[in-house]
């Protein structure tokens, strides 16, 4: 199996590496590197969100869950594309028409000073990077599992090539890479998923032919109500927060783009989930022994050489592995573009060249952590990361948006209440065994808890005296929520 997976991977590269440096020639201002000047069409935008948003935990680490939990898994790509419903109604066409470049521009514009500002920025960086790693986890898991490469050459080939990426045309270049990458991660779990049906199907063979899909006795990783219900919250609220995604609808020419853009990425993501699910559910009938071994990240990887075999079989394994690594550049770019604004607007004064400097910070520091930690279930991950942003960054733009009472006060306490809670919480869970029942669950999955928290601190503390600037308030909310003139977009 080594040399077409090589093959595949080399293809992802080079065709990531060339339509980078082909967007070059778009990329001269400030604007153009951090926001692609605001000229992005909806269906590009949209494919390129698709193909920075589908991450590990989509492509890998889905599929893995279900061979793990069974109908429990589900609530991962439910959640995932309910979660673009909530940016839709709530975030897309204000955050849009605040004029921001990132999520730190937003607070100070709409909160004024520097507080706000500082931790949203900070906040920005630890959710990056805590994404990121995943990515460069899932790159050593499917390089080490499909070829005869030891796996930490995976990331350091992910974060290779959206260093150069990134750093060749910043925004400009990588909505173009995003948004073909978004196209291939379809085709490459379509196909398999397609093929391997048909072929069970002409062989007379059922998905539950190798055990009963979800009708088993539940696992240790089956999860309760409790922890679906928090699952539920981290994913819905944690969307609204991510960076990478954030920073998509700054390029957007008009609020009603944004929602365009929006409600065509709701339609890619339904379409994509169909086949990690599918392939989930065959891997929990054929693969079942991944999940004792701990291995049911790698199931989408192993599982067309496992039931079909063969040249075919290679040639299948082959385009899952090359989706696979488009699936780990397309979300680590997206987010090193996020942080290397953030980074560079703190530190370098926004300039192109800080832009760059910035680029190379947000890539060696979370390529030195993913090297020095272990491959660990991707989803699950992923699921913390969603909780911590649901606790932290979510109230900030909610509240933010919708409510007049916001003060820089109130959204600095409440962030910083998400924060400490939600971090503590899963920091704890590593040192709680996991039979310890109900402890465990409020540690491991603490969303439920910590984004009401985080909220009720943020308005208590907005209410205490002295917060508001009446008029500036007036005129921030207007310029949120007053219908813009729509930018002629073309075809």
């Amino acid at each position: 199996m080594s040399l077409p997976s090589l093959v595949a991977v080399a293809l992802v590269v080079v065709a990531t590496l060339a339509i980078g440096t082909w967007g070059l020639r778009f990329s001269r201002t400030t604007s153009d590197f951090m926001v692609a000047s605001r000229t992005v069409h909806p269906r590009l935008n949209a494919s390129a969100i698709g193909g920075e948003y589908l991450s590990a935990a989509s492509f890998l680490g889905v599929a893995g869950l279900i061979v793990v939990s069974g109908q429990d898994a589900l609530w991962f790509p439910i959640g995932y594309t309910a979660g673009y419903l909530m940016l839709l109604l709530f975030v897309a066409a204000p955050l849009r028409r605040s004029g921001a470049y990132t999520l730190p521009d937003f607070a100070q514009i709409r909160l004024g000073g520097r507080a706000a500002r500082l931790v949203t920025s900070a906040l920005v960086v630890v959710v990056g990077w805590l994404y990121i790693v995943p990515q460069l986890h899932g790159a050593a898991l499917t390089l080490g599992i499909t070829t005869a490469l030891p796996g930490w050459m995976g990331a350091l080939l992910v974060m290779g090539v959206v260093c150069v990426t990134v750093l060749a045309g910043g925004m400009r270049s990588i909505t173009f890479v995003q948004a073909f990458q978004y196209w291939l991660k379809l085709v490459a779990l379509a196909v398999p998923a397609v093929f391997l049906v048909l072929h069970l199907g002409l062989a007379g063979e059922s998905p539950t032919a190798g055990g009963q899909v979800f009708d088993r006795p539940p696992s240790p990783g089956d999860a309760g109500i409790y922890r679906n219900i928090s699952l539920i919250v981290a994913l819905l609220f944690g969307t609204l927060g991510l960076p990478h995604v954030l920073v998509r609808f700054y390029t957007n020419p008009d609020g009603p783009s944004a929602r365009r853009t929006t409600a065509i990425v709701l339609g890619l993501l339904s379409l994509f989930y169909l086949f990690p699910t599918t392939l989930g559910i065959l891997g929990r009938a054929f693969t079942p022994e991944l999940a004792a071994s701990g291995n049911a990240d790698a199931t989408v990887l192993l599982l067309p050489g496992r039931v079909v075999g063969g040249t075919a079989g290679d040639v299948l394994s082959a385009l899952v592995i090359g989706g696979a690594f488009a699936a780990f550049l397309s979300t680590t770019s997206g987010l090193v573009v996020s942080l290397a604004g953030v980074i560079s607007q703190g530190l370098f004064r926004g300039t192109v060249r800080g832009f760059r400097i910035s680029t190379v910070i947000a890539c060696v520091i979370p390529l030195l952590l993913a090297l020095g930690t272990s491959t660990f279930a991707l989803a699950g991950a992923i699921g913390s990361v969603f909780a911590f942003t649901a606790s932290t960054i979510c109230p900030l733009l909610l509240l933010g948006i919708w409510w007049r009472g916001l003060t820089a006060r109130g959204a600095v306490a409440g962030m910083l209440a998400g924060a400490v809670s939600c971090g503590s919480a899963l920091v704890a869970a590593g040192l709680v065994p996991s039979t310890a029942g109900l402890p465990y669950e409020l540690l491991s999955q603490p969303a439920a808890w910590t984004v009401p928290l985080a909220f009720l601190v943020t308005v208590l503390a907005s209410r205490l005296p002295g917060g508001v600037n009446t008029r500036r308030v007036d005129a921030v909310m207007a310029r949120l929520h007053a219908p813009e003139a729509r930018v002629p977009l073309g075809d």
